[in-house]
């Protein structure tokens, strides 16, 4: 049998989490570290991970809702990483899979992967109850400007004098499409 690498793959939400403890006391050879959204299919570190990864190596993540993102990534991810020799390990759920997997490890994987594609539906929902309570409440304003009333202005000055936008957006700190969205022109509310 081959004895590779033990490769971690992290994934958090918002540069505001932590990755550090999502494989903390786990001992790895080399980590690939995503700071998108589960629903993002762009995962550049996912695919350098894929592409790194050989026959014999591990492949070690926090749960199942880290590495996918949802029953059908997981279960497509799984099946081309084992089906390259490569094994699976997920910590949380105490569970490894390989090539040699028998039909119950294909439905436990299945199975779990149902749940926590469903419990972060249900996280979704409840989150969005509580934002329309607040809103009724008078209490939730939503997220905070990326942007001062004078930097917008300047933005838009800016633009409007034809400065190159991915450069304004690279000094202003902001994504292309915040950048886009500042300088839509203000519509008046309808009558």
């Amino acid at each position: 049998m081959v004895h590779g690498q033990r490769v971690g793959y992290i994934r958090v939400s918002s540069a505001g989490q932590n990755p550090g403890r999502q494989l903390d006391g786990v001992e790895v050879d080399r980590v690939f570290t995503d700071t998108v959204s589960g629903k993002s299919a762009d995962r550049p570190q996912l695919a350098a991970m894929l592409a790194f990864v050989r026959d014999g190596d591990t492949v070690v993540v926090h749960s199942m809702d880290r590495l996918a993102r949802n029953l059908d990534d997981l279960r497509r991810l799984v099946r081309e990483l084992t089906g390259r020799g490569v094994a699976v390990q997920f910590i949380k759920e105490q569970l490894t899979f390989t090539a040699e997997d028998s039909p119950m490890a294909t439905l436990l994987l299945s199975v779990l992967g149902a749940f926590a594609e469903f419990e972060r539906a249900l996280i979704r929902e409840r989150q969005l109850e509580g934002i329309a309570l607040a809103k009724a409440r008078g209490a939730y304003r939503g997220r905070k400007p990326s942007l001062t009333a004078g930097q917008a202005e300047a933005l838009r000055a800016r633009a409007a004098a034809g400065e190159p936008k991915a450069s304004l957006a690279r000094e202003f700190g902001i994504s292309r499409q915040t950048l886009y969205q500042y300088l839509r022109p203000l519509v008046p509310a309808s009558l």
